[in-house]
Formats: C-alpha cells, sequence, structure tokens
C-alpha cells in the first residue's frame, strides 16, 4: 500500500513537470510598464534625430541660395532685387508686377524650365505665368514646416525670405536691408561687412500667402523681431495686423530656440530667439556703422 503511493507521487510529479509555464498578471503588468518607459524615453531621442537632420537640410537649402546669390552677384555685378516693381511702396495685394528675388535666382538653382516659362515684364500675377508661380519648390521650403501651397492652390511657399530692413516698415527703395524695392546692392556698399549682413532668413508664412514668386511679405522679411513658430497653431489664424498690406513682419522659424540665416558672406548661422534686439537690428542693416564685435 504504502509503494503503490510512491507511484502516484512520482507520476503526480511528472505530470505538474509536463504543465505549460506562463507569467502572472503581475509580471505581465511589470514587463508593460517596462516597455512604456522605454518607448517614452526612446522617443525624444527619436523625434530630436529627426529635428536635427530637417534643420541639417534647412541650412544646406539657405547655404545654396546664398551660393546662388553670390553668382547672380558674379554675372550681374550686384545682388538681386528684393522685388521688382515700377514704384513703391510695396502692398501686400496681388496688384503689380511685384517679382521677387527667387524668380531672379531660378537659373542659379537649377530651375531653368521655370524661369524660361516666368515672363518677368507681364508680372507675377499675369495669366501667363500662372503654371510657373504653382511650382512648389522643395529647395523653397524647411522641412520643419508643413505649408507647401496656399490655400487657394495658386501659388507655392517658402520659408526663406530676403530682409529688406532693420525694423518694420513698408519695402520701398530707402530700405537698409541687402533686398529691397528695385535693389542692385553690391558688395561694396555693405559697410558693416558681409558677415555681420543678414542676406536670407527663416519666416513663416501664412496660408494666404501670395507664394515664393511675389515679392512681397510672401519672400521679404525685417529684424523687427523674431517669431517663435512653435507657439504657432496650424491651420494659423491670420494676425490682424497681417491684414494691413504695408505690414511686412519678422523672421521666424519651427525650430526650437530661434531661426537659421544666410548672411552676406554665405555662412549659415543660427540665431536664438533670445538674441538681443539691438544686435538683431544691426544685423539687418547693411551700413549702420556699428561695431560688431560681439558674438551671436
Amino acid at each position: 500500500m504504502k509503494r503503490n503511493c510512491t507511484r502516484f507521487d512520482h507520476a503526480k510529479l511528472a505530470r505538474g513537470r509536463d504543465l505549460p509555464k506562463a507569467f502572472t498578471l503581475v509580471e505581465l503588468l511589470v514587463v508593460i510598464a517596462i516597455i512604456g518607459v522605454l518607448i517614452g524615453l526612446l522617443l525624444p531621442a527619436v523625434q530630436a534625430a529627426r529635428e536635427a537632420a530637417r534643420r541639417a537640410v534647412c541650412q544646406n537649402n539657405l547655404a545654396q541660395l546664398g551660393l546662388a546669390c553670390h553668382n547672380f552677384e558674379f554675372a550681374t555685378e550686384h545682388l538681386p532685387s528684393g522685388v521688382i516693381n515700377p514704384d513703391g511702396p510695396i502692398l501686400s495685394e496681388p496688384v503689380g508686377q511685384h517679382v521677387s528675388y527667387l524668380v531672379q535666382l531660378l537659373p542659379y538653382i537649377e530651375h531653368q524650365g521655370i524661369a524660361d516659362n516666368f515672363d518677368i515684364s507681364a508680372g507675377t500675377y499675369a495669366p501667363q505665368n500662372a503654371p510657373a508661380r504653382q511650382n512648389v519648390i522643395s529647395f523653397f521650403l524647411c522641412p520643419s514646416d508643413y505649408l507647401a501651397m496656399n490655400e487657394d492652390k495658386t501659388s507655392g511657399l517658402t520659408n526663406y525670405a530676403g530682409c529688406h530692413h532693420h525694423i518694420e516698415a513698408p519695402i520701398a527703395a530707402d530700405n537698409t536691408g541687402l533686398l529691397f524695392l528695385n535693389s542692385e546692392i553690391r558688395y561694396g556698399d555693405i559697410y558693416d561687412g558681409s558677415s555681420h549682413t543678414i542676406l536670407i532668413g527663416e519666416m513663416l508664412p501664412l496660408p494666404t500667402s501670395l507664394g515664393w514668386a511675389s515679392g512681397t511679405r510672401a519672400s521679404l522679411r525685417n529684424t523687427q523681431e523674431m517669431i517663435d513658430g512653435r507657439l504657432l497653431d496650424r491651420p494659423a489664424v491670420v494676425p490682424q495686423n497681417a491684414l494691413d498690406p504695408l505690414v511686412v513682419g519678422g523672421f521666424g522659424s519651427r525650430h526650437p530656440g530661434g531661426a537659421q540665416f544666410c548672411f552676406a558672406d554665405g555662412s549659415v548661422r543660427f540665431l536664438p530667439i533670445s538674441i538681443e534686439p539691438e544686435i538683431y537690428r544691426n544685423l539687418g542693416h547693411r551700413a549702420d556703422g556699428a561695431m560688431m564685435g560681439v558674438e551671436f
């Protein structure tokens, strides 16, 4: 009898060893919690890596535009005009010639085909120029922003604006920047030095923008202020002062902490949003005589 019980116990133990093993509920919850923590730690790193890549692409776009401006200057002995128009000041309305500096740079950035189909004398808003200005040129867009065309689908947009003035003022022939109404600035005119003067900077177009071909606030800005694009919501609510056709506005980007700028010497630098306002305005003026002996 005692022997039979022993045999029974061994058989029972053998069967127990064959039973499948599984996580308990507590163990499963712990594993899920650990995975969640790891994902939470990984996501910011992935987002930072993506933003670094987008910023590098944006930097390259600005560098190429700066090189195109230099090539234009070599060919014509002056920088492109910020906007070509018979008179001023320029109103941000689809009326007039309003040919932007980006249109003039098209042959220098491997877009000769678009340039050949753009009639500068007819003006930006002429019907024959509609197919050309509807082109979305990735070279003109910062990958950190996500507007590529205006809301009525008539024009491709740009995130790169020429600097027309050092403070908020209408686009006119007496502006102090490098790209303004009918400007033909030579490097000898840049009294403050090409390494201390902004040529092109990042900006945030509105959905109502007139597009990269328009030499209005759609492609020109000033150094009155820098806009932190991360604080804006899209679709953007049009600011009240943007309804004024004489208001141009400042530079800005969706990069954390500031925006990238191409200086007249071709260098691309990141300016923080915390930059001293006076220094920032000095960088937008080609000949204010400021002694720029500070790092920014």
